[in-house]
């Protein structure tokens, strides 16, 4: 009773600090919603030109439902990859005062089938007819919305047309690049030389720093240029089953070979149960105790297991194989008889006309025109049947014309009826004409292959309740070590290995070899996480992992590990020429050769065009270039080529004949140059102020 005197007492005081609480928590929530904060309402911007979140959500929205099984991560990375590029382009169009007519406009929508081949639209010709067009939308208001939109596409499209033909007008090549090309082409250059090759030297005896490697991406910085980024060490443990666990699963399947005895409630008797070996309705025996359901399809040879096959496809009927593993299945199978003809491989010519549904019709017939080809074409391979493949190339309105008309191997009922009826009612070799909605079809059987029906049981070899729950307790516990102990001395002392560290960019979803794990990459980039945090993730079917944030790169540059693999290489052979170059001495090249422990060497008929080294050394510019540039009997000072250091000494240059026409050679220049239009979208990219605000959107 004392104690609620008490709080009756104090109910004001307490009422109060329970406000308050409730107070502070509102303001923080409303805090941390953005309500005070200084998140932005934009998805973000392009050169302070703003992308609306509402609008960005509902483009988002639209691309997931119209693509199957698209994340929304993936769905908002195209939708700002959209974004990025018309708002770019867009400027671009105004700057160069772009403008699209009418006509230009209808051309383009017509481009698109749903439009231009819609039967709405088309006139008694089977034309696109402008006038039904416009008429529809003025009748049906409502489609209004729709057409707009597309007309949005559509002018768009219109000006990139544009946009892309002006640069590529703006792209020229000159009969001097011509003559240059030639002289590339045709000049040639003999010359020895001596070579200290990187290779000689062990690469143990060259050392790279990471400092080095920054130091060389900042001087190279356009080809490292990287978004921020963010760098996870992570342990992977497997939710796999033990060796127990197999032995176990397998043990079980082969009990069920032979019959048990189960005692039966009912009658207070103990009943013999038939085993797999002698069960009366084997269908129920499987599905009662497999993991995959029966199947009673006959099966061809080349569609079974292929450790196993030869032994599956020999089984006699009743007899049973097993157990096997296939997959991740212990199975034990039993043969249901064989059938012959299960499959069929045919080739066909497919001749369509008006009317039919013919996919890639090469020319226009009536039905029986189509009909009077076809049986000449059947009487060309009747009396000449090697001649088939040809006449499918040339003649077939079927996409398999490219393979000369096969059809590989398929099923029953797979192909229309008149056509699966013929197939499978003759024999190999068998040509004949059949008709159906898609024309008439001049069909050649090829092979056929038999089949077995196999009774599978297959049980799932994963692992047991008892080894899940020790893996579990095994990452549950290297979480807790690690968190404040070093990550990779925690994970080697339980026997753990680490994986390759892992760098992310903030949209990223895929996480190395684990594929989509966008949780992980997004915790990484949140706000509340600091370097050296450490965090369990539970992935299905997978197991464990067990991540930790290394830290991040804000530096603009890829970071050390991504550039090592590449730069490295580059910097030793700088230290190894260094150490070559010191070796290369003497007032000949043969004594050069010498004091370097190498042997001169002979190139003859080199061309700039292709500056390959004889011997396997490959391309070596530097070296031919400088080659070509001396002057007859003179020696070059040491190159730095692709492979090695090189000194060369010019024995003779010799330069084509003038011609007075280059313009094969500037042709083979433009061909060269015709994507180069496509490089204008990355480097607008490139040079665009661009500001991402995705990750506060939880994208």
């Amino acid at each position: 009773m004392a104690v609620l005197a008490k709080i009756r007492q104090r109910s004001a005081l307490l009422i109060g600090v329970i406000a308050l609480a409730l107070f502070a928590f509102i303001i923080q929530d409303l805090f941390n919603s953005g309500t005070f904060s200084q998140s932005s309402k934009d998805v973000g911007s392009i050169d302070g030109k703003d992308i609306s979140f509402e609008d960005f959500r509902v483009k988002v929205s639209n691309v997931e439902k119209s693509g199957q099984g698209i994340t929304s991560t993936e769905a908002a990375n195209r939708v700002w990859d959209q974004e990025v590029s018309i708002a770019l382009l867009s400027t671009q169009f105004d700057k160069l005062g772009l403008r699209v007519g009418e006509k230009h406009l209808v051309e383009v929508l017509k481009a698109d089938p749903n439009i231009g081949k819609n039967p709405m639209f088309l006139n008694a010709a089977g034309l696109f007819d402008l006038a039904k067009f416009k008429d529809y939308f003025k009748a049906n208001p409502e489609a209004a919305q729709f057409i707009t939109e597309k007309e949005k596409d559509a002018a768009l499209n219109a000006k990139y047309q544009i946009y892309t033909t002006l640069i590529k007008s703006g792209l020229y090549t000159t009969a001097s690049e011509g003559k240059l090309k030639y002289e590339m082409e045709a000049n040639k250059v003999n010359f020895a030389y001596a070579a200290g090759l990187y290779s000689s030297i062990k690469d143990s005896e060259v050392k790279i720093s990471d400092d080095e490697i920054v130091d060389y991406m900042k001087k190279n910085e356009k080809k490292f240029k990287a978004d921020a980024t963010r760098e996870i060490n992570y342990v992977l443990i497997e939710d796999k089953p033990s060796k127990e666990d197999e032995v176990e699963i397998k043990s079980r399947i082969t009990s069920l070979l032979n019959g048990s005895v189960v005692y039966n409630a009912k009658t207070g008797k103990n009943d013999t149960v038939p085993g797999f070996r002698n069960a009366k309705n084997i269908a129920e025996f499987v599905n009662t105790n497999s993991d995959v359901p029966y199947d009673s399809t006959y099966v061809a040879k080349n569609a079974l297991p292929a450790v196993d096959a030869d032994k599956l496809f020999s089984l006699a009927p009743g007899a049973i194989y097993g157990p096997y593993v296939f997959g991740k299945y212990y199975c034990i199978s039993k043969s249901l008889g064989f059938k012959a003809g299960v499959n069929a491989k045919a080739s066909h010519i497919l001749i369509g006309y008006e009317g039919s549904q013919t996919p890639n019709a090469k020319e226009k017939r009536t039905k029986e025109e189509a009909k009077a080809k076809a049986e000449e074409i059947l009487a060309q391979v009747q009396a000449n049947p090697d001649s088939f493949m040809m006449l499918a190339f040339t003649s077939s309105d079927d996409s398999s014309a490219q393979q000369g008309g096969d059809l590989g191997y398929f099923g029953p009922n797979q192909m229309v009826k008149p056509f699966n009826d013929f197939v499978f009612a003759n024999g190999i070799g068998k040509v004949g004409l059949v008709e159906t909605a898609f024309g008439f079809h001049i069909i050649k059987i090829t092979d056929k292959q038999d089949g077995i029906r196999l009774a599978t049981i297959a049980q799932k070899i994963e692992p047991s309740e008892a080894t899940s729950d020790k893996l579990f307790a095994l990452a549950t516990k290297f979480e807790m070590d690690a968190a404040d102990k070093d990550f990779n001395a925690t994970a080697k002392a339980l026997g753990l290995k680490v994986a390759t560290p892992i760098t992310a960019k903030a949209m990223d979803e895929a996480f190395g070899p684990l594929g989509n794990q966008r949780a992980i990459v997004r915790w990484a980039f949140d706000k509340e996480t600091s370097k050296g945090d450490v965090k369990r993730f539970e992935i299905a079917n997978v197991g464990n992992v067990i991540a930790q944030y290394k830290g991040e790169n804000k530096s603009g540059l890829v970071s050390v590990t991504v550039a090592r693999p590449y730069v490295e290489s580059i910097l030793k052979n700088k230290k190894k020429a260094e150490l070559l170059k010191a070796k290369m001495t003497g007032s000949s090249l043969e004594a050069i050769a010498k004091s370097a422990g190498v042997t001169v060497q002979q190139a003859t008929n080199v061309t700039l065009e292709n500056a390959v080294l004889p011997g396997g050394v490959g391309q070596e510019p530097k070296v031919v270039g400088t080659a070509f540039a001396l002057a007859a009997n003179k020696i070059s000072a040491p190159i730095e080529g692709n492979t090695g250091v090189y000194v060369v000494k010019n024995i003779s240059t010799v330069k084509a004949p003038a011609i007075a026409n280059h313009a094969p050679y500037v042709d083979k220049l433009k061909a060269q140059s015709a994507s180069d239009a496509s490089r204008v979208l990355p480097a607008l990219k490139n040079n665009a102020k661009i500001e991402d605000n995705r990750l506060q959107f939880n994208y």
